[in-house]
């Protein structure tokens, strides 16, 4: 048994206070993985604590939704069309009535963290594979 309460989140949090992209993942799928070797999880659970001035690429998933749960502080999932102009900005506030947002599959998209130590839960039908993920590099 794991808890993930804000101890845990602490402990990721300095790790992202240190790290250059100014955040780090906690994979979920990992600890189930520790205790049976033998256990093939393809999804993508992750916790993922960024610090304000931490930069996600806009991107999108060509081969899963995503899902993106605010589990401590607060942030903007931000939605971007295939030219890269935002079309949709919703603010994700742990304990606000609105926490969480879905991803369809091939949207280009973006997390900016509003709070030092903002903590999120991400999902993906499958796990991270860069050849699946699409960086948008152009944006007005």
């Amino acid at each position: 048994m794991k808890r993930l309460d804000y101890t845990l989140f602490d402990e990721i949090e300095g790790k992202a206070k240190d790290s250059p992209r100014r955040r780090a993942n906690y994979d979920l799928r990992t600890q189930a993985m520790d205790e049976d070797p033998a256990w093939c999880d393809t999804s993508q659970r992750i916790l993922n604590v960024l610090m304000k001035d931490s930069v996600v690429p806009v991107h999108r998933h060509t081969n899963s939704s995503e899902t993106v749960v605010e589990l401590r502080g607060s942030g903007d999932e931000v939605f971007y069309d295939d030219l890269g102009k935002e079309v949709e900005r919703i603010t994700l506030r742990h304990g606000s009535d609105c926490a969480a947002a879905q991803v369809p599959r091939n949207v280009y998209h973006t997390f900016i963290p509003l709070e030092d130590g903002t903590v999120i839960f991400e999902a993906k039908d499958r796990a991270y594979d860069p050849e699946t993920m699409e960086v948008l590099e152009c944006r007005e």
